[in-house]
């Protein structure tokens, strides 16, 4: 399921950092959890790899329809990936707006080019008060 046919028998150093997120996800698949909590888990990771592994969560959500929660500082990864963008406000941390993402699945990275997209990443800008 997250495509890491040909590495079973690698140890951890020997696979690169988009793999090891991979191995990281199919440790939490594998006890079929209702909900998974994913604390940025592509943050250190390059930007295209970090699509590919967008593009993977979203299958896997698709097959699997679990639900997802996942916290990014990264506005577009979030629009992206979610139904819903729930925007928290800097210190304390408290809920400043909860953002619906009409967009339909599956999405591709192409929609990211979209005014649509653009708008909406913009509002959760705004909200931020980093517009």
């Amino acid at each position: 399921m997250v495509d890491l046919q040909g590495f079973e028998e690698s140890y951890p150093s020997q696979l690169s950092g988009g793999m090891q997120q991979r191995v990281s996800l199919s440790r939490m698949l594998m006890y079929e959890p209702g909900l998974l909590l994913m604390d940025e888990p592509f943050g250190a990771l390059d930007e295209f790899t970090r699509e590919r592994l967008n593009l993977e969560i979203q299958r896997i959500w698709i097959q699997q329809r679990k639900t997802v929660l996942f916290v990014t500082h990264n506005i577009a990864e979030a629009v992206f990936l979610s139904d819903h963008v729930l925007v928290m406000t800097p210190r304390p941390g408290r809920l400043a707006r909860v953002v619906r993402v009409p967009f339909p699945r599956p999405r591709e990275i192409r929609l990211m080019k979209s005014s649509e997209f653009a708008s909406l990443v913009f509002e959760i800008r705004e909200v931020l008060g980093f517009a």
